[in-house]
């Protein structure tokens, strides 16, 4: 190797420029071709070592530039290059002793083209690795070719032809993507920006060769602007790494074992389309029973079920539908009032006479459970055996109250689409005296139960929150509700018993609903495993699980809002025209956020200076983004 001479680096022609420390050498090529379009040539150089290079031909090139523009004509098609490489392939594919023994470059060069230049090497080489015709063999620095069979030959042309066919194939669909035409069976060449909306890649090579940014919703924009996905399409629970279908592994017949019988009628109080009540009340006089779905009589630490439902970290409820935690199949055994006998994990809880919870008690009961929705609830609140439950959750309420509890309240909706039509629905969820019931009994039950593990030294997920800093001024109404929330610590779930400030309580935890949560789900492993006295899961282990299916049922929450949102906007331009009322929430000097209760929405809106908080205004949809999930309105 000299200075000037032809190498091969990196697959790409080089020139020697000079020797450099000794035993290594500067070697230079194009990086980047110039273009039509006025972008100019990049150059690189780079030390190598000998046997980093190959060299194509010792004598000295005129430089990179000329060697590149001998390549161009020399691998065209019907070139004389072409040609005598050809040639040259006749007479040594004829010749069975020649045919059989390699030939090196420059000695296969000087047979084709008479003899070997510097700067028409690298065509030559080029031309030769474009026929097809040989096989290289590279051996201590030396290119060499062997001659290919004919049937080989024509084998690596038709690939390279099919090659070149999808090439141009794919050319036309990314001319076709860039100018909005697409045509009907192109949406077979969109898979990796479906991939890329959904959240399963972070590279699309599609919206890269059409140069488009290459995120999620730029995807999504993409894909609904060519008519491959329409407005329905909710990328959210795919794009979180969630299962849009329930968990399959049903739960084992729950066992025979022996259960304290509750006497009289329990109730499921929930809204009328509630498919898994989980938890059922009654008050016998002295203590208040709440009783919670079983799961944890077959559900065991570390089981194939138990990891399951871990990864899940939540059932994921969306307006198409509940991607349930637990079986599907598993519901008849364990969701309560589904059977006209119920198997539960009950909290009897008793109270002193300022009516704090004085106690708590663990049983494994079989209950009568009776389901009502909230509206059924309401209407018969003063029947024997739920008006006591009534009044007993307003003592409850005013307890916490008094203890600091923050209650706030703001409208919420629920949303739910036809699977067929895809018409999408918003209604309000009503405000209940009985899902006050529920809540209160609920919260009682939480209280009890992470008093019970505190007082019997289990490893537990107990829930904490530091009391907020509530200035004097809160307004009155949705103003005065928006402001708290403000307000508000987030909430924290840790080993250690602590204050739950915003529920008022000394100590807290979430126990009642096993079937959809699993931190819930742990908890109740953890309280049976101490009933039956087997070994309970250890600190170390129980932080580990606690940690990974919160952050399972984090990602599932972050779907269900998006979702919540995505069908939002969709029924908002199924519905042109709409209109609806916006109460103003909170006063900025040049914008101001209003909440619409009809959609479960708040929005900014500016210029709106005459109005005062808690005043209403009727607003429109003017923008609707669905790929960034954002909608503007304005003043009607």
């Amino acid at each position: 190797m000299k200075k000037n001479s032809v190498v091969i680096y990196k697959n790409l022609p080089a020139i020697v420029t000079d020797r450099v420390d000794g035993d290594k050498w500067l070697v230079s090529w194009c990086a980047s071709r110039a273009t039509d379009t006025g972008k100019k040539a990049v150059y690189a150089e780079q030390k190598v070592r000998e046997k980093d290079v190959l060299l194509l031909c010792e004598d000295a090139s005129a430089g990179i530039d000329a060697v590149l523009a001998f390549a161009d004509e020399a691998v065209a098609d019907g070139s004389a290059v072409r040609r005598q490489v050809a040639e040259a392939y006749e007479l040594l594919a004829g010749d069975d002793e020649t045919a059989a023994n390699p030939i090196t470059f420059a000695d296969l060069a000087a047979l084709a083209c008479g003899e070997l230049k510097a700067d028409e090497s690298w065509g030559i080489y080029a031309a030769i690795k474009a026929s097809f015709a040989f096989e290289e063999l590279t051996r201590d620095g030396v290119i060499s070719f062997v001659p290919r069979s004919a049937g080989e030959v024509a084998a690596l042309q038709a690939r390279q032809q099919e090659k070149e066919q999808a090439g141009a194939v794919r050319a036309a669909f990314i001319t076709r993507l860039k100018s909005g035409t697409l045509l009907p069976d192109d949406a077979k060449y969109m898979g990796d920006v479906e991939s890329l909306a959904l959240g399963q890649t972070e590279k699309s090579r599609t919206m890269h060769d059409a140069h488009l940014k290459e995120t999620p919703e730029r995807a999504h924009k993409l894909l609904l602007d060519t008519g491959v996905w329409d407005m329905t399409r909710n990328p959210y629970p795919l794009r979180w790494g969630l299962s849009t279908r329930s968990a399959r592994e049903g739960l084992a017949a729950p066992p025979d074992e022996d259960r304290v019988v509750v006497p009289g009628v329990s109730y499921a109080i929930d809204s009328r389309w509630s498919h898994d009540p989980d938890d059922a009340i009654a008050f016998d006089g002295e203590c208040l029973w709440v009783h919670i779905a079983d799961p944890a009589s077959t559900v065991f630490p570390d089981s194939p079920i138990d990891k399951a439902a871990r990864a899940r970290g939540a059932t994921l409820y969306i307006p198409e539908g509940a991607s349930r935690m637990l079986s599907e199949d598993s519901l008849a055994d364990y969701a309560l009032g589904l059977a006209p006998k119920s198997r539960a994990l009950s909290f009897k809880i008793t109270f002193d006479e300022h009516g704090d919870v004085a106690d708590c008690a663990v049983l494994r009961t079989v209950v009568t459970v009776e389901r009502l929705t909230y509206e059924q609830a309401d209407a018969r609140k003063d029947e024997p055996g739920l008006a006591p439950l009534f009044a007993l959750a307003a003592r409850n309420a005013e307890r916490r109250k008094q203890a600091g509890a923050v209650q706030i309240s703001l409208p919420e909706v629920h949303i739910t689409v036809d699977a067929e039509t895809k018409r999408v629905s918003i209604e309000p969820r009503a405000e209940t005296r009985s899902a006050e019931v529920v809540r209160e009994a609920m919260v009682l039950a939480g209280e009890g139960a992470a008093r019970f593990a505190f007082k019997n030294g289990i490893s537990f997920p107990f829930v904490s929150q530091e009391a907020p800093d509530i200035p004097q001024d809160i307004p009155d109404g949705y103003a005065g509700q928006f402001r708290l929330r403000k307000c508000m610590r987030k909430r924290t779930v840790s080993l250690t018993p602590s204050q739950h400030a915003g529920l008022g309580v000394g100590m807290y935890s979430q126990v009642t609903s096993p079937l959809r949560r699993y931190g819930d789900l742990i908890s109740h492993e953890q309280l049976r495993a101490f009933l039956c006295g087997r070994e309970l899961i250890d600190k170390a282990t129980m932080l580990l699980r606690m940690s990974e299916g919160g952050a399972a049922a984090i990602a599932t929450h972050k779907a269900e809002r998006q979702s919540n949102m995505h069908w939002t906007l969709v029924y908002l331009l199924q519905n042109p025209g709409w209109t609806g009322s916006a109460i103003c929430v909170d006063r900025q000097p040049k914008q101001s956020i209003f909440l619409i209760p009809a959609l479960g929405l708040e929005t900014v809106l500016a210029g709106v200076s005459d109005v005062a908080l808690n005043d209403t205004i009727t607003v429109k949809p003017v923008t609707i983004d669905i790929p960034l999930l954002e909608v503007t309105f304005a003043r009607c």
